[in-house]
């Protein structure tokens, strides 16, 4: 069960801080969770928070829109930003601390170490978002040196980071473990994004394609279709009967290594990204053969 929370979190901006109180839980015996955000929270968020409380004794929360994850000609500016409603959120959702660093306190002037990013980061999102992956990297390995947890959560939405993160803990030898949660959802259907705000009424009902295409792909497989050519074929038919034809990629593949196979004997991954408008939108579902 789920443990009562009655105060609202401690909020902190030092990098020294919050380390020396994520070394406190630590040193007291308790686990430690981590949630990591650019805020904008919505219930996808707050289902990472649910299942720290669930497996942890402490939960720790940050919130930082990171700006070496955007590229040129992206949303770094427009991102949505308001404090006070993400804290008012992780205070019902029952975090404890949450950690709101300022962008000098994360990239000091002078700063120019970045992360190289495993291989499995250049396929789909590294091919369409070349330096994506690099600043996203850097960000979570600055931050899990902040705030040494034991177990660090992230969305399936965001698939190809949580595989790439993954890889870099284990690459670095990093002693956390990386936790994927199930996306959450719309009613409708829609995978739950601080970016479906910038959606208008119609191309939001656009985007359900994406996961109904995928919902399709998923019934065939279950149905006995493991040619990943005729999977990938049905969520593109999907995107083409609302006209969405700014596809970055549709593809299915192996679940670990992202790479091509062309039958789905193991577990294996539907990846969808395409703008709807000016809107890039990313879903996927997992295939995993009985």
């Amino acid at each position: 069960m789920t443990k009562q929370h009655l105060t609202s979190p401690v909020v902190l901006s030092s990098p020294t801080e919050v380390y020396n109180a994520v070394q406190a839980a630590r040193r007291q015996g308790q686990r430690v969770g981590l949630v990591l955000t650019m805020g904008a929270l919505h219930k996808g968020h707050l289902s990472l928070v649910a299942a720290s409380r669930r497996s942890c004794d402490v939960t720790f929360a940050t919130i930082f829109v990171n700006p070496t994850q955007f590229g040129p000609g992206e949303d770094f500016e427009k991102y949505p930003r308001n404090l006070s409603e993400d804290l008012t959120a992780f205070a019902e959702a029952g975090v404890d601390f949450v950690f709101t660093p300022s962008r000098d306190e994360l990239y000091p002037e002078g700063f120019s170490t970045f992360v190289d990013p495993p291989t499995v980061a250049l396929p789909f999102e590294g091919q369409h978002r070349p330096q994506h992956f690099s600043g996203v990297a850097t960000i979570v390995l600055k931050l899990f040196n902040i705030l040494p947890a034991h177990v660090s959560f992230f969305g399936q939405k965001d698939y190809q980071q949580c595989i790439v993160l993954r890889r870099m803990a284990k690459d670095f030898n990093l002693p956390i473990e990386i936790e994927m949660c199930p996306i959450i959802r719309e009613e409708d259907g829609l995978a739950m994004s601080s970016r479906n705000r910038y959606l208008s009424p119609l191309e939001r009902t656009q985007a359900l394609a994406l996961s109904r295409g995928l919902r399709e792909a998923e019934n065939s497989f279950r149905s006995g279709e493991t040619n990943t050519l005729k999977l990938v074929e049905r969520i593109r038919t999907c995107l083409a009967d609302v006209q969405i034809e700014q596809i970055d990629y549709v593809a299915v593949v192996d679940a670990q290594t992202l790479e091509n196979v062309p039958v789905v004997e193991r577990p294996a991954v539907a990846l969808i990204a395409a703008r709807i408008g000016t809107t890039r939108l990313i879903d996927n579902t997992i295939l995993r053969p009985h």
